[in-house]
């Protein structure tokens, strides 16, 4: 079992998955909490490459994550494929090690039950980098509802417009079901579980319908293996049917609508679209004596609030503007990984969520499964009652 690590030596921390994600283990040494990168893996070739780009040629690398106990690692990062999340996560648990997993979870809400109860069994530490509950935005949307400028939340509107999404996700191994499941994880997952976060509840009914309306009909196909995006990226890629080399195999859908009821009541949306031309998320929230939003989510935007009765106003009765993370995950992913480090080195509370993390998967794959199966309501199973009762003591026996 593990515990909190000795404050007079350095955290070593390893790094699994060198790929597009593998940026955030540079915030390992800037995030403070005495810690150091000091090995990475990844299966693939070309990633040994990649690993000296990022993290220079000294660092060690290795083609095994099994081998990081022959370097005393106290921590792992894990940024492998999604559905490789479950096998990686529950190795590394049960091992001794504590984890840091990219979101999504996993895949399925099966395997995200799997990673909980590898997690409780060993007592080693897990988190999951849902970045977006430490991005400026989430954080004072939170705070203003916590100061009850709105009322009680009622319902949530999030509409997600992924103008990147050719790029992003229908070029590798993101567009085949097999292994992604569907990009209401991959990009969705963030946006379920700040709707859970701000509406204070976990959806228990889903119903969606969605299509690839898109990316399906375009012939331009390639092998895209070993290389990264930002290889193919380019802002030039538009209309999106002009993108070329796309996955063999596309198979997920391209736009999504989700509707969500919550266990305390709340209503709520998710609408996602991979071929707008813009690149930003919209949440509406509206209380029981007024309503939020913000325009961009990034540092320049605003979050507008309405709480006098009037028509239409374009200008809120109150505005905030949105600071800091002018390049979107940045600024949250070294306060993520700063508070990962912190956790695994002391305990106490987080403001990600385990718990939180599986509820967004089980939300998304359930909505997957009914828009595939002609928008019939779904219960979302939840997780079972001795699993929430530890991770909401911050991963401590009674």
């Amino acid at each position: 079992m593990t515990g909190p690590v000795d404050q007079g030596r350095v955290l070593r921390v390893g790094l699994v998955g060198v790929g597009a994600r593998a940026t955030i283990g540079e915030w390992v040494p800037a995030a403070g909490n005495h810690a150091e990168l000091v090995v990475t893996a990844d299966c693939s070739p070309a990633a040994v490459k990649r690993s000296t780009e990022l993290f220079g040629a000294s660092m060690p690398f290795v083609d095994d994550y099994r081998d990081f106990v022959d370097f005393g690692v106290d921590a792992v990062i894990v940024t492998v494929p999604d559905d490789q999340h479950a096998d990686v996560a529950e190795d590394l648990l049960r091992a001794g090690i504590a984890v840091y997993l990219e979101k999504p979870m996993a895949t399925t809400a099966a395997d995200a039950d799997r990673i909980l109860a590898a997690a409780f069994e060993s007592g080693s530490r897990l988190y999951v980098g849902h970045n977006m509950r430490h991005m400026s935005v989430v954080t004072m949307m939170r705070s203003i509802i916590e100061r009850g400028e709105i009322g009680d939340v009622k319902a949530v509107w999030c509409r997600h417009f992924v103008g990147h999404g050719g790029d992003y996700y229908f070029k590798d191994w993101h567009a085949d079901r097999r292994y992604s499941n569907t990009l209401l994880l991959q990009k969705g997952a963030h946006d379920i579980d700040v709707i859970h976060w701000l509406a204070g509840g976990y959806t228990r009914t889903v119903s969606a319908m969605g299509d690839l309306m898109i990316y399906g009909d375009n012939p331009s196909r390639a092998d895209n293996t070993g290389r990264l995006m930002g290889e193919w990226f380019s802002m030039d890629n538009w209309p999106p049917e002009s993108q070329r080399d796309l996955n063999p195999i596309i198979d997920v859908e391209d736009i999504s609508m989700v509707n969500m009821r919550l266990g305390n009541g709340v209503m709520a949306s998710y609408e996602q679209c991979h071929f707008t031309p813009d690149y930003w998320r919209n949440y509406t929230v509206i209380g029981s004596r007024g309503r939020m939003e913000n325009f961009g989510d990034t540092g320049g935007g605003l979050i507008k609030v309405w709480n006098k009765r009037h028509g239409y106003q374009p200008d809120g009765d109150v505005e905030y503007p949105i600071g800091g993370d002018e390049s979107g995950h940045g600024g949250a992913d070294q306060r993520t990984m700063a508070e990962f480090l912190r956790f695994v080195r002391h305990g106490g509370a987080t403001d990600t969520s385990p718990i939180a993390a599986r509820e967004a998967v089980a939300t998304a794959a359930s909505a997957a499964e009914s828009l595939r199966s002609g928008s019939r309501p779904l219960a979302v199973p939840p997780v079972g009652e001795a699993l929430e009762d530890y991770f909401s003591r911050g991963q401590t026996r009674p």
